[in-house]
């Protein structure tokens, strides 16, 4: 294999276009904007095996029907006639069960620890400056029913060599002190990380540029040229690009791809927000989830990220100012740090690529079998995107994947 072409510039695309490049292979990268414009850029930056949990899980269902007559929820899902949506949302309820979670549950950690590896070689051997920092996690509770509960869920997780620690409220406020008295304790995870997004997107992209790799941003993909069942070429706003095998690594924007090659992909796009700010003085280097808000608090140098929310509403980019304060509300009810009181970096909405049984889809297309999907990530995609692009590495040069990949195969809906 000579030359790819891979579409997408957010971190599975650059992590597939790093491995392709490290092999040998002629790699072009096409993004619409600029590298890591879309989910990649504003994210929370948790890179957490702990957390890698499927989204359809137990109960969800019951807590989303009472969620979405709140746009301020946590997940909220726009009521509209879409066909697309409604048959995602019955694949969904058949996923949010006890045996599929923990199925599910299993294969996202082996996926995620394998990443988290493969980041840490990426991010130690290319020198990439992207505030990666190993500090473990911390998940903050306010209520003992939560708290009960994820104690339950850590056990399950443990079952798959993820060690925890249960962490009263004195010991949360000896690590946090920020903490507010009202949480009555937390769960950390020490072998989670966390890092800036786009720093370690921007910076892979700026390696990319000195192994020889095309990027060609601001550039919109038209249609493709096939013939004899394969895609040869990739037409764009800036001509064609040959191919011996094209990669759609577009997050939220896959299906719509994916459409001009005849091929339905379920994948909605999940719209979420992140607030930065000045760190305040003294915050300390540990990431936090605020558990009942849904909320990532995030130190990134010398800002301080807050991130969170599910809204499932199309493709559009329009900012719901109330979901944004339910996020600043949601802070000031754990710590005593509020939003609106530091310097505003940047307020920022995004994308994200959500399947409906909560695994990414990476495989290759059964009409095309020289087009490979990797996509759906939900709100893991740089927990699991170095692993992802080693995988489509692997594909395309017929070597054996790591660890067993059939379970994400594109053709399982």
């Amino acid at each position: 294999m000579s030359s790819v072409v891979v579409i997408g510039g957010g971190v599975i695309g650059v992590c597939t276009a790093y491995y392709l490049a490290k092999a040998g292979v002629k790699v072009t990268l096409v993004e619409q904007g600029e590298v890591a414009a879309g989910s990649s850029y504003g994210n929370a930056g948790l890179i957490t095996p702990s957390d890698s949990l499927p989204l359809p899980a137990p109960g969800v269902l019951s807590k989303g029907l009472a969620w979405l007559m709140d746009p301020a929820s946590p997940l909220y899902i726009r009521p509209r006639l879409d066909w697309d949506l409604i048959t995602w949302l019955w694949r969904f309820r058949a996923a949010a069960n006890t045996r599929t979670f923990r199925q599910h549950l299993s294969l996202l950690q082996v996926l995620s620890r394998y990443s988290l590896d493969l980041m840490k070689q990426m991010v130690a051997e290319e020198n990439i400056a992207c505030h990666f920092q190993q500090q473990g996690l911390l998940i903050m509770y306010r209520t003992t029913g939560a708290w009960q509960e994820g104690q339950k869920l850590a056990q399950q997780v443990a079952e798959f060599g993820v060690t925890y620690e249960v962490w009263s409220s004195e010991q949360v406020m000896t690590r946090m002190p920020q903490a507010r008295p009202q949480v009555v304790g937390g769960i950390y995870y020490a072998m989670d990380a966390h890092v800036d997004p786009a720093r370690f997107v921007q910076g892979t992209a700026q390696r990319l540029v000195n192994m020889g790799v095309t990027l060609a941003t601001h550039t919109e993909v038209l249609d493709f040229e096939r013939k004899s069942g394969r895609v040869r070429g990739v037409h764009t706003t800036r001509g064609t690009f040959p191919a011996d095998a094209v990669v759609l690594a577009a997050g939220a924007w896959t299906p719509l791809l994916a459409r001009r090659l005849g091929v339905s992909l379920p994948i909605q796009p999940a719209k979420g927000y992140s607030i930065t700010v000045q760190r305040p003085e003294g915050f300390p280097e540990l990431p936090l989830i605020l558990d009942e808000a849904k909320v990532g608090v995030t130190p990134m140098g010398d800002r301080l990220r807050f991130a969170g929310t599910l809204e499932l509403a199309g493709h559009s980019l329009a900012i719901t100012p109330r979901r944004v304060m339910a996020i600043r509300r949601a802070v000031t009810r754990y710590l005593d740090v509020d939003p609106d009181a530091q310097p505003l970096v940047e307020l920022w909405r995004g994308l994200r690529p959500c399947t409906p049984d909560g695994l990414p889809l990476i495989g290759r297309l059964p009409t095309y079998n020289n087009v490979v999907v990797a996509s759906g990530h939900c709100m893991l995609g740089m927990t699991q995107g170095p692993g992802t692009g080693r995988i489509v590495a692997d594909l395309l040069l017929e070597r054996p994947p790591e660890i067993d990949v059939h379970p994400f195969r594109v053709e399982r809906f």
